[in-house]
């Protein structure tokens, strides 16, 4: 078998085109395989260690599985190392780099910058959302160091992106869709001075889940019992064209902790709407993997888990209203009805949507919580609670879990094949060959081992021929079309036909593997300055001595330590900072000529903790502050 590697031409055209990808969480191997199979061009998972998602740690044996798997289709694979790392911890994460990079992973999203001074193989690095990347400055920075691809903080603009874009010739890393840290990823504290489980160590106890009361300084409640920093998840469905112009190359979707269903269906819908993009913009944009992704079924991204939705500050620093959650932070579904009555054990319900036993139905009381219930069972309108519910008439009734739609979910609902292209031919001496190759510059030839009689056959072969060549069922191969230049009337027989086919796909297989492209770590620019001067303060996250080291030999002349090392450090810890102001989801900003009912200062209470508001409204930026600690 001979293969052939791509053209300079073709590659020229490759690199000259904006590559796509679709980068998909995965707490698990078969959640990770369940993506790529549903569309994703990369996935990312943790390792079994400092993965910032202590609930979704993975073996070096998955983490094998998984890459193996994905770069069949050319996809990728990144591994999450993407906490920050105490000093008697260094060793143990090199070792668990260089399984990895053995494993086959792709790359590593990392927020220390501790393993830039670790004796590392010369695995790709990126730099995760952890690492708080709001300027141009700080991304230059970063690419400079050796940063491959870089996550942007989730707050950013398409100005800003755009202006990020400008500044660095890497890939740019932008969520897309999911749950959202109120605070600056990598910047919330909150858990770790609350509680002593620190967010930077994936152990976030959500004290942005949690209720609140919303006192000024007067003790007078403004606001009682809300969930006032949970906000609503993303979704940038409809702004990828926009992101991509903007500069925007891997579009990720949040969600480690998720189940399968999730995992496939948001895959499959933004799958979907990036190859509308690339469809629609030829010789502009490519997907960055291989194949085609068959869907069961019509994705609904409202029928996965949200707490309603928001673009957030894509569109511009002050969002459209609200983007906060206040009522509960579980899912809030979709409307399916208003309640009419009830009688002995049920509720009526009008509704067009077909209801389901086992579904999950939420409503809001009349004290203005948010209250769930399971479905026991559905008569016609008649809807039977598995607990007694006291539903007022006219409660609008939310489907927060659509029994039908995850059954369905956790069945085989994707098959992604990769289309090839044959051309089967006799030499002059009588040998078959089959060239297969693909849309992507890949392509084997294979030749028989012995040379054929030529035999007169009693009917047309080109149909039977083809019917022999396209049986690929138990490859990822879906045959496109099949050039035969043997004669109509020459019989060959059907094993020397399938010898042939096996054989060549398995050439194939091979040529795609040789040609697989490994993306490499960064050379460092060591003379690289950190940006915004060279004191640096806990919010700097640094944890150990190299992490120090790095920072000294970019410029910095005074470290704080992380909060995480028990450093001690006396007065006020701004344990958040956000783009999210309650003072503006309240109706009460007074740039927007608000009114002065929630003036300052302002306090989150809860129980006896109590946390310090404070507005910088010329950048339009909310603290809470944890006062007084010494």
């Amino acid at each position: 078998a001979r293969t052939r590697q791509p053209t300079d031409g073709q590659l020229a055209r490759q690199i000259r085109m904006r590559t796509l990808e679709l980068l998909s969480p995965a707490r698990d191997a078969e959640t990770a395989i369940a993506a790529i199979d549903h569309g994703a061009d990369a996935v990312y998972m943790g390792a079994s260690s400092h993965g910032a998602r202590s609930a979704a740690a993975n073996s070096i044996d998955d983490i094998r599985r998984v890459a193996e798997y994905a770069h069949q289709y050319g996809a990728r694979l990144y591994v999450t190392v993407n906490t920050i790392i105490y000093d008697d911890e260094t060793s143990k994460v090199e070792r668990l780099v260089h399984d990895l990079y053995r494993a086959g992973a792709d790359a590593l999203i990392v927020q220390d910058m501790a393993l830039l001074r670790m004796e590392l193989p010369p695995i790709a690095l990126h730099a995760s959302t952890q690492c708080d990347t709001r300027t141009p400055e700080k991304a230059k920075f970063l690419a400079d160091c050796g940063f491959s691809q870089i996550v942007l903080a989730r707050e950013l603009t398409l100005k800003e992106i755009a202006a990020v874009h400008e500044a660095t010739d890497i890939p740019l890393e932008v969520f897309v869709h999911g749950a959202l840290c109120v605070s600056y990823s990598g910047d919330c504290h909150a858990s770790c001075v609350a509680t002593g489980r620190s967010a930077n160590r994936g152990e976030c106890a959500q004290m942005c889940r949690l209720s609140y009361d919303l006192a000024n300084g007067d003790g007078n409640i403004l606001s009682k019992g809300k969930h006032l920093l949970s906000l609503r998840d993303m979704n940038r469905l409809s702004y990828l064209s926009d992101m991509a112009d903007a500069g925007v190359s891997s579009f990720k979707i949040e969600g480690r902790l998720k189940d399968a269903g999730y995992v496939k269906n948001v895959t499959a819908a933004y799958s979907m709407a990036l190859d509308a993009i690339v469809a629609a913009n030829p010789g502009k944009y490519q997907r960055a993997s291989h194949g085609h992704a068959s869907i069961t079924f019509t994705p609904d991204v409202k029928k996965s888990f949200n707490r309603g939705f928001t673009d957030y500050f894509l569109c511009g620093p002050r969002p459209e209203r609200p983007i906060s959650s206040p009522d509960t932070p579980k899912s809030t579904g979709v409307p399916v009805g208003t309640v009419k009555g009830s009688g002995k054990g049920y509720i009526t319900v009008d509704t067009t949507e077909a209801l389901h036993n086992g579904d999950g139905l939420c409503y809001m009381t009349a004290c203005g919580t948010f209250h769930g219930f399971r479905v026991n069972r559905v008569e016609g309108n008649r809807v039977f609670p598995a607990s007694t519910e006291h539903i007022p008439a006219g409660a609008m009734l939310m489907r927060n879990n659509d029994a039908e739609w995850e059954a369905m979910l956790r069945g085989k609902t994707a098959e992604r094949r990769i289309d090839i292209d044959m051309r089967l031919g006799l030499t002059e001496q009588g040998r078959i060959t089959l060239g297969v190759r693909d849309g992507y510059g890949n392509e084997a030839i294979t030749v028989s081992d012995t040379a054929i009689t030529p035999e007169q056959a009693q009917k047309p072969q080109a149909e039977v021929r083809m019917a022999a060549m396209a049986k690929l069922g138990d490859t990822i191969f879906r045959l496109r079309s099949l050039e035969d230049t043997i004669p109509d009337s020459t019989f060959i027989a059907a094993s020397a036909l399938t010898q042939l086919r096996r054989k060549a796909v398995e050439a194939f297989v091979h040529a795609r593997k040789a040609t697989y492209r490994h993306d490499y770590r960064r050379t460092e620019n060591k003379e690289a300055a950190i940006p915004g001067g060279n004191r640096l303060d806990y919010h700097s996250n640094v944890a150990n001595q190299l992490a120090e080291t790095f920072y000294r030999e970019h410029g910095a002349n005074h470290i704080e330590y992380a909060l995480e090392t028990g450093m001690p450090r006396n007065g006020d810890i701004t344990v958040m900072t956000t783009r999210h102001c309650i003072q503006r989801e309240m109706g009460a900003c007074l740039k927007e000529g608000g009114g002065n009912t929630a003036k300052g200062p302002l306090y989150l209470v809860r129980g006896k903790s109590r946390w310090r508001l404070d507005f910088d409204c010329k950048e339009c930026r909310m603290k809470v502050i944890a006062t007084g600690r010494g």
